[in-house]
């Protein structure tokens, strides 16, 4: 999420009332996860653990909660609460705004396009032209619709990301400051969820197809043309290439690579990044040939286990 005008060191430490190290002026132009981030941009970082990639990232501003040696051409903020004042940053540069209209003054709706009854588009949504929204889709605020989009009955773009941190106490939640893109000749089946990014764009590339009663979390990148069937899920921040097709009732855990016109069959488990052009089923999923290798050893099992019985 890039700031509408670029900030200072200082202005940021005023904002979260917290010391910093480095020049005063040091120039800081947005906030991301380290997923995401760019020269310029914040990142925040709560645990030793994780302390080393976050200062080696591309993020030249680190919210941290220890005073460290910071890295040359950097910049540290120093924060009781990383993660809170995380969300302090969000809510100052990105706050909710209430709707006030079922069809915000802001949106902008592009010719030709149809948005049929009981339709929802909030705060600076923009739709581009020859779309056709159907009745009861909801699309949270700064949704981004290419030409083309057809969105069916009931879908949600936009909704908050599901990341929380787990205190004793409670869970706290991490607020969704990105949004949705969806870009053209893209459609998108009934009751869809596709879910907001944390800082930056969860995208739908180009000519994909997404059937009924998919989920998409925070982040995800979805390439061009690829084909997504019923009840499909994926988690936050997965990157699935181009050409890439998922059979119903796909499950893909957060953080993974899809490669390029992979195929992944209906109820597949995948826990770990797929190479492309290649074939997938089972779970965890894995090659075709190889997980026939494996189905053929465990058919073998019962007559080792006669055979041992028998010696």
């Amino acid at each position: 999420m890039k700031f509408p005008k670029p900030k200072t060191l200082q202005d940021i430490a005023t904002i979260l009332n917290c010391d910093f190290v480095g020049n005063a002026n040091f120039p800081v132009l947005g906030m991301n996860e380290i997923h995401v981030v760019q020269p310029g941009d914040i990142v925040f970082v709560d645990h030793p653990k994780y302390y080393q990639k976050a200062l080696e990232s591309a993020a030249t501003i680190v919210l941290i909660n220890k005073k460290i040696a910071c890295p040359e051409g950097k910049a540290l903020l120093i924060s009781e609460e990383p993660f809170n004042d995380f969300n302090k940053l969000t809510n100052h540069f990105n706050p909710f705004v209430q709707a006030r209209a079922v069809i915000a003054d802001s949106a902008i709706i592009g010719k030709n396009t149809v948005v049929q009854p009981n339709v929802f588009v909030g705060n600076n949504v923009k739709i581009g032209d020859d779309c056709l929204i159907h009745s009861n889709v909801v699309i949270y605020d700064n949704t981004v619709i290419g030409n083309g989009v057809t969105i069916h009955a009931g879908t949600v773009l936009g909704a908050d990301a599901f990341y929380f941190k787990n205190r004793p106490e409670k869970f706290d939640k991490l607020l969704s400051g990105g949004n949705v893109v969806i870009e053209d000749n893209v459609e998108i089946g009934a009751l869809c969820t596709i879910d907001k990014g944390v800082t930056a764009s969860t995208t739908i590339g180009e000519g994909t197809k997404i059937d009924n009663q998919v989920h998409v979390g925070h982040d995800t990148v979805i390439g061009k043309r690829c084909l997504i069937a019923a009840q499909v899920a994926i988690a936050g921040c997965v990157l699935i290439e181009d050409f890439v097709t998922l059979w119903g009732q796909v499950g893909i855990t957060s953080g993974v690579t899809i490669g390029e016109k992979a195929i992944v069959s209906g109820q597949s488990g995948v826990s770990k990044s797929l190479p492309g052009h290649k074939s997938y089923f089972g779970s965890p999923a894995d090659e075709f040939r190889v997980k026939y290798k494996e189905l053929a050893s465990i058919r073998l099992i019962p007559d080792i286990i006669e055979k041992l019985d028998n010696l």
